[in-house]
C-alpha cells in the first residue's frame, strides 16, 4: 500500500502545472483585494448624494403598506437573488420584531416562470404576473444593472397601467427601466459587481426605513409590533 501510494504522488509529481498557476501566484493581492474594497466605499458612498431619492422611495413603500399595499420585486440573475433577499427582509425581519409585511419577489416560482416563459416567452414572465398579482396601491421594484432587462420594462409598463408606483435600482445609464418608471436609484458605476453591492445596500436601507415607520408609537397598534431594538 505504501509502495503504491509512493508511486501516486511520483506520477503527480511528473504532471505537467496547470496553465495559469505561475500567474496566479504573481498578482498583486493589493491589485484585487484593496483596489475592489476602495471602488466599493467609493460607490457606495455616492449614495449619500440620492439619499432624497431613496427617502421618496421609503416613503412610497410605507405608505403602500399602510394602506393594505405590498411590494412586488422582480429582476434578473443576480438581481433576481437581490430580489428574493429584499423580500425576505420585509416578510420576515430586518432589525424590528413586528408583523409581517406584504412583499413578494416574482422571480422565486418555478411553475408560473416556467409556465409563462414556455407559452408566451420569458420576456413575459413578469408582466403577467404583475397582471395577476399587482394592485394600484402597490409598489413594484424592478432590479437591473444595466436597466435595459425587456421583462423588467414589460412589468413596469403593466404596472403603471395598474396605477402602482414604481421603482427602478439600476447603474449610472438608468437605461430604459429610467425611463418609464416613477423613481429611479442609477448607481454611478458600470462596473456590474460594484452595482449590485450598492443596491443591496441601498434595499436595506429601504428595510430600515419603513420598519422605523411600522415601528413607530401611531403604527404599533396597526401593525402589532411587539419589540424595537
Amino acid at each position: 500500500m505504501a509502495r503504491k501510494l509512493a508511486g501516486d504522488i511520483r506520477e503527480l509529481e511528473l504532471l505537467p502545472e496547470p496553465p495559469g498557476v505561475r500567474e496566479v501566484a504573481a498578482l498583486d493581492p493589493r491589485a484585487v483585494f484593496r483596489r475592489g474594497i476602495e471602488d466599493h466605499l467609493q460607490i457606495v458612498e455616492q449614495l449619500l448624494e440620492q439619499q432624497h431619492i431613496l427617502e421618496s422611495i421609503a416613503t412610497r413603500m410605507v405608505a403602500a403598506l399602510l394602506a393594505g399595499g405590498k411590494l412586488l420585486w422582480c429582476g434578473n440573475g443576480g438581481s433576481a437573488a437581490d430580489c428574493q433577499h429584499l423580500a425576505a427582509e420585509f416578510v420576515g425581519r430586518f432589525r424590528c420584531d413586528r408583523r409581517g409585511l406584504p412583499s413578494i419577489a416574482l422571480t422565486t416560482d418555478t411553475s408560473v416562470l416556467t409556465a409563462v416563459a414556455n407559452d408566451y416567452g420569458f420576456v413575459e414572465v413578469f408582466r403577467r404576473q404583475v397582471e395577476a398579482l399587482c394592485a394600484p396601491n402597490d409598489v413594484l421594484v424592478g432590479i437591473s444593472t444595466s436597466g435595459n432587462s425587456r421583462n423588467v420594462c414589460m412589468a413596469f409598463k403593466e404596472a403603471r397601467k395598474i396605477g402602482a408606483f414604481t421603482v427602478c435600482f439600476t447603474g449610472s445609464s438608468g437605461g430604459e427601466m429610467a425611463k418609464i418608471c416613477d423613481a429611479a436609484l442609477k448607481i454611478v458605476s458600470t462596473d456590474t459587481a460594484r452595482i449590485q453591492e450598492a443596491h443591496i445596500l441601498a434595499g436595506h436601507l429601504l428595510c430600515h426605513w419603513v420598519e422605523l415607520a411600522v415601528c413607530s408609537a401611531g403604527a404599533r397598534v396597526a401593525w402589532g409590533v411587539n419589540h424595537e431594538q
